[in-house]
């Protein structure tokens, strides 16, 4: 008898993959997941490989498997190398596999803001990171997610290298989006992060 989870040629892709969840949710077992996973990513297309998987997009442990035949087989699909990048920066993959696919991700779609995010997030010197933080924020201006990071990112290296131009940076950003804002208790929240900056030596 065919087991629930078996291969078969009358089941979709996106029938396999849920019996497959459902049973790893169950048992616990990752190991027998990535092997059907693996199984499933070589006989599926990319196309029912990605429809297949949006319901599992916050499960790094189904991406990756799926993800990484698609990458493999679309060279030219940023969006893939993006969410399979995400997937490998949430499970600790390291930052020089996700900044690559973040690199690549860009070359192919320079529009694709997610393969900038993850290629400024991946970079673990806090200088360079802060310089990655500040293109992104000049390819584009009104993110403000960006900027967020950048001020930040220019407050620690302020903070650890006595660096005034980075202190300088920091309040230019933080102003610009105190400027912009509408929540009060965002409001606030800037006002006391400028307020602490203009008063810090370096």
């Amino acid at each position: 008898m065919t087991s629930p989870t078996s291969a078969s040629p009358f089941r979709d892709p996106a029938s396999e993959l849920a019996a497959f969840v459902d049973d790893y949710q169950r048992s616990g077992d990752v190991g027998t997941l990535l092997d059907q996973l693996k199984a499933l990513a070589k006989r599926s297309s990319p196309d029912l490989l990605k429809a297949a998987s949006q319901s599992y997009r916050e499960m790094p442990e189904v991406v990756i498997p799926l993800y990484e035949r698609i990458v493999a087989d679309s060279p030219d699909d940023a969006q893939s190398m993006v969410v399979l990048a995400n997937a490998y920066w949430l499970t600790g993959r390291g930052p020089d596999v996700v900044s690559e696919l973040a690199s690549r991700a860009k070359k192919v779609d320079a529009s694709n803001r997610g393969a900038w995010h993850l290629w400024a997030l991946a970079e673990s010197d806090l200088r360079k990171r802060t310089n990655r933080w500040h293109e992104v924020t000049k390819h584009f201006p009104s993110d403000q997610l960006a900027r967020a990071a950048l001020a930040d990112n220019a407050t620690s290296l302020a903070n650890d290298e006595s660096d005034p131009v980075a202190l300088k940076l920091a309040i230019a950003t933080y102003e610009s989006l105190l400027a912009e804002s509408k929540a009060t208790a965002q409001k606030l929240a800037l006002e006391q992060t400028l307020k602490t900056l203009r008063t810090f030596k370096v």
